[in-house]
């Protein structure tokens, strides 16, 4: 495990696998780097693979105050740290995270954005969404919150819903459950302005699930109309969570863009 200091002060831990060109994942909401081992393998045969804890879990520090632009700062602290250009992948979270990033550092050289939930006028949460989970959160009811948002924020199949309950993640997801209150306040707290990235010159693909709902798909549509060199990549008959649920079509589709 290496760190870096983000600039802020807040440190930021990093795990480094494989060889080769290196690729940044930038794991989503309710996760930490541990999301995803059972696929950075597949990466590590051809590429050097960095695992970040964002900040807030597993070895990364926080701060009093959160902000997600700082979280775009953490992801351009360890992009400089590596020390040439690097493939960054961001899901769900993190894709917003790794895309305001982009904008704060020159090394990143590809930028893949699985389904960032930029805020685009849809609503993101049935009403009374965040409340409820606080209510538990604060009661202890961990696990119930975390069903909540995966069934009613992320929009999640009943069948992906059971099929997750049996991954490894599944106990550390419950234990970053207080972290998520902070995240679903992106409706509020942040704003996506086209106009910031009118030059930006990153080859861009977008990754969206065939069966995602309308939330993700106007998203996409939002940032392909304002990132100059980007594409969408469907994931046909997956949703959210395609590397779990279809990994190979995951890792093929991510490898195919990196190596064109």
């Amino acid at each position: 495990m290496e760190k870096t200091r983000s600039y802020d002060g807040t440190t930021i831990g990093f795990w480094r696998f494989g060889t080769g060109q290196p690729l940044l994942l930038v794991h989503g909401t309710t996760a930490d780097h541990n999301r995803w081992l059972p696929i950075s393998s597949q990466f590590e045969q051809r590429l050097t693979v960095y695992l970040m804890d964002r900040r807030g879990r597993g070895k990364s520090g926080d701060a009093p105050d959160y902000d997600i632009l700082r979280e775009a700062e953490d992801v351009a602290a360890v992009v400089e740290a590596v020390g040439e250009p690097v493939y960054v992948l961001g899901h769900s979270y993190g894709a917003v995270c790794s895309l305001e990033a982009s904008l704060l550092t020159d090394k990143i050289s590809r930028l893949i954005l699985y389904e960032p939930p930029i805020p685009t006028g849809l609503p993101m949460y049935p009403p009374g969404i965040p409340d409820q989970m606080q209510a538990l959160i604060d009661s202890g009811e961990l696990e119930a919150a975390l069903e909540l948002f995966f069934r009613e924020v992320v929009r999640m199949p009943e069948h992906e819903l059971a099929s997750y309950r049996q991954l490894e993640m599944w106990p550390r997801r419950i234990q970053l459950v207080p972290t998520i209150p902070r995240e679903l306040a992106i409706d509020r707290h942040y704003t996506f302005k086209p106009e910031k990235f009118a030059g930006h010159q990153v080859p861009t693909m977008l990754l969206l699930g065939g069966d995602s709902p309308p939330l993700f798909r106007q998203a996409t549509r939002v940032l392909m109309a304002a990132l100059p060199h980007s594409q969408v990549v469907s994931l046909p008959g997956q949703q959210h969570i395609a590397m779990d649920t279809n990994p190979d079509l995951f890792v093929k589709e991510v490898l195919d863009f990196l190596q064109t």
